[in-house]
């Protein structure tokens, strides 16, 4: 197809679109209804009966706020990178929360080493890591994929594999406030395991959930192509 019959095309078919909100907006947006979400299943489970006590350690909140916040950096880059002409740099925002997050895991598996030898890096069966951070982040991730969905993401591997990270890292986050399982290394191995898995098959699905819809060619347009080959 020519230029000039491109344009002519795009000019008499075009219609008008919503402009996306800022991806500010759209973080706190899915924030709160996130949030919502995540603290009516921490209710229903039953935040963990050591819960005040444990907000007093400082290795604790660390490694809570490190999640929480490597999930809202994950959706802010995820919705930067839907918006095309943004800064490459924006999708590496969930990096440093996620260095200090497993930096903390890594010390806390230090400090149990150094207290308990051997038997401090134990690990045994956790098998309600997996299905609970995939219960918490269900409607997180939902969400986000329908809103990334809505952008032009030009790398959807990426896009996809950031939003999955910032569902899961949520998920994480809120999982931590009702389950009772603080052995670093188990934390490592079964949490932050599911979140990477989670992000590894989000963005193995990447290509297939965004993707840039293909024009049919018909009528005149095929027409004059045929004449053209």
């Amino acid at each position: 197809m020519r230029t000039e019959d491109l344009i002519r095309t795009l000019a008499s078919e075009a219609k008008p679109v919503q402009r996306l909100a800022h991806p500010g907006w759209r973080v706190a947006y899915w924030l709160s209804i996130s949030l919502a979400y995540v603290a009516m299943v921490v209710l229903i489970m039953g935040t963990r009966s050591d819960l005040a006590a444990k907000s007093g350690e400082a290795r604790f909140v660390i490694e809570v706020a490190a999640a929480f916040l490597t999930g809202v950096m994950a959706a802010a880059a995820a919705f930067c990178a839907g918006s095309p002409g943004r800064p490459l740099w924006e999708r590496f925002a969930p990096l440093p929360p996620l260095a200090l997050w497993l930096g903390s895991l890594g010390e806390g598996c230090w400090q149990d080493w150094l207290r308990a030898g051997p038997d401090g890096l134990t690990i045994q069966p956790d098998f309600m890591c997996f299905p609970s951070i995939l219960m918490v982040s269900l409607v997180p991730g939902a969400l986000i994929l329908m809103m990334i969905r809505r952008g032009a993401p030009t790398t959807p591997v990426l896009t996809t594999a950031l939003a999955t990270l910032a569902a899961s890292a949520l998920g994480a986050a809120g999982l931590r406030l009702f389950h009772a399982s603080d052995a670093s290394l188990m934390i490592l191995v079964w949490q932050f395991g599911t979140v990477a898995i989670l992000t590894a098959f989000g963005a193995l699905f990447g290509r297939k959930l965004l993707h840039w819809p293909e024009r049919p060619v018909v009528g005149s347009e095929a027409d004059a192509l045929a004449t053209r080959m």
